[in-house]
């Protein structure tokens, strides 16, 4: 069984969220998907609108995922990677090279992201109304 990993916050689920999941489906059989978790989500500065427990509902409920965890810190990557066996690891490309660290362990892959639509700029426009 081949395994994939991916990391992000997840919050306020949208279109772009499902592209990468179903990318990263797409180079294995397994998907673990890394929810920040709130204590990590604050020392990054970020505020989430769902807690950690309604995402990992949320994402749980998405067909392409298999396994949600939580991401307590930055460090976790090449851990998870040991522990789960993971054979290909994905993030979207805006963070591209960051974790070329872990080629040591399994496959780096950056899928490009989603035109047009992030959390962020959902936020930004919701805020505006």
């Amino acid at each position: 069984m081949k395994k994939v990993i991916t990391y992000g916050t997840f919050d306020i689920l949208h279109s772009g969220h499902i592209n990468l999941l179903r990318r990263a489906k797409e180079y294995g059989d397994y998907l673990i998907v890394a929810a920040s978790s709130d204590e990590f989500n604050e020392i990054k500065g970020k505020k989430a609108y769902y807690s950690f427990e309604q995402r990992k509902m949320i994402l749980e409920a998405v067909r392409y995922v298999d396994l949600v965890i939580p991401e307590h810190n930055w460090e976790q990557k090449t851990t998870d990677v040991k522990k789960y066996n993971v054979d290909v690891f994905v993030m979207g490309d805006d963070w591209k090279g960051e974790f070329d660290f872990l080629k040591e362990y399994c496959e780096v892959i950056y899928l490009p992201r989603t035109v047009g639509i992030s959390t962020t700029k959902i936020k930004e426009d919701l805020n505006k109304r």
